[in-house]
């Protein structure tokens, strides 16, 4: 093998295992900040029966002392749609350790969207991670799985050789929103901490979406949201930490392929 080609795979490795490294960091962070808010929650509790024994009243309503929350999910168990026919066989680990559909891409990644912003979604020189979370994104078209093709949001990608296959470890810049390699993972990171969308990953993607159309292809969309049926428009759909979604047009219907996040993802 040629010194260049094994200088690009040793980075494309070094790459991957900065990624894994940075997300345990984050896991456990998270796991401290858990631990705090339930010895917050414990506290408050104390409190509570604390006031209601002596009789304390405060100032304010309960209802409006302050937490909006997001509104849940519609969701319809999968038994709603009928029949479903298996889910096919998954495809060969990739260089995420993450399944690779052996199929075509739903569609390319040459679009307009070249570094400015989207949805108020920019494009930095490096990739942010403040909020960095992942969810994974199957299609199907009439019953046959498309790819979605590593480099979405990373306009000028350079792909690194690896044993599993490329990976777009460099680009001109990094939405917020991207992908690295083939296999569905939507990597979200982010400098700000908000909500984004699936819509808002298409509209970096530069196709489009909603009930009727993915990208080239139309017809009746259904979308699977965590193994259950997501009532609504599809571009609505959260991206959420580990979110499994499923988009498929027109039939037959395929029953979810869920995936295993590995560590590090």
């Amino acid at each position: 093998m040629a010194k260049g080609s094994r200088d690009r795979q040793q980075r494309a490795r070094e790459k991957i295992a900065q990624l894994r490294a940075a997300e345990a960091r984050r896991r456990r962070r998270r796991l401290w900040l858990a631990g705090a808010a339930v010895a917050v929650v414990v506290i408050g509790a104390v409190l509570g029966i604390t006031l209601g024994l002596t009789g304390g009243s405060g100032t304010g309503s309960a209802s409006g002392a302050g937490s909006a929350s997001a509104s849940p999910l519609r969701l319809a168990p999968l038994s709603t749609l009928g029949k479903l026919q298996p889910a096919p066989a998954a495809g060969a680990l990739g260089p995420e350790h993450v399944p690779v559909p052996a199929a075509a891409a739903l569609a390319g990644t040459t679009t307009a969207v070249t570094g400015h912003s989207v949805n108020g979604i920019g494009c930095d020189s490096a990739e942010q991670t403040l909020f960095h979370i992942h969810a994974h994104l199957a299609i199907f078209v009439n019953g046959s799985a498309r790819q979605i093709p590593a480099a979405i949001g990373i306009p000028g990608a350079q792909a690194q050789a690896t044993a599993q296959g490329p990976f777009i470890a460099s680009g001109t810049c990094f939405y917020w929103l991207h992908t690295h390699a083939a296999d569905g993972i939507i990597h979200i990171e982010s400098p700000v901490r908000r909500a984004y969308t699936l819509g808002d990953f298409f509209d970096e993607w530069g196709q489009p979406l909603g009930p009727s159309q993915v990208g080239p292809a139309a017809g009746h969309v259904v979308a699977l949201y965590n193994g259950q049926v997501y009532q609504g428009n599809p571009r609505n759909i959260p991206l959420t930490a580990h979110a499994q979604i499923q988009l498929e047009v027109g039939t037959p219907l395929i029953a979810p392929q869920p995936i295993s996040f590995p560590s590090g993802l």
